[in-house]
């Protein structure tokens, strides 16, 4: 909000404004899309490997969770009782 009795901003300047926002933005994805294309993206088999690699560590991790859930019922059963 601008103050009571200021001026409103002359036209030319929210002409300027805009324009260098936009020239802002347009640098701004320039350089998204430089970056990206420095990107060494992996190869088919590599995204094979990381996937299988993820798969058998959330399984992995999944078998542990179980395990030591179960244990730990078994002993807080025991001490319970």
């Amino acid at each position: 909000m601008r103050p009571t009795g200021a001026p409103p901003p002359r036209p030319s300047a929210r002409a300027a404004e805009r324009a260098a926002n936009a020239a802002r933005v347009q640098t701004f994805f320039r350089g998204i899309v430089s970056e990206m294309r420095r990107v060494t993206w992996p190869s088919r088999q590599e995204w094979i490997a990381a996937t299988i690699l993820t798969i058998g560590l959330v399984i992995s991790l999944a078998i542990y969770t179980y395990v030591v859930d179960e244990l730990l019922t078994l002993i807080f059963g025991a001490v319970r009782h």
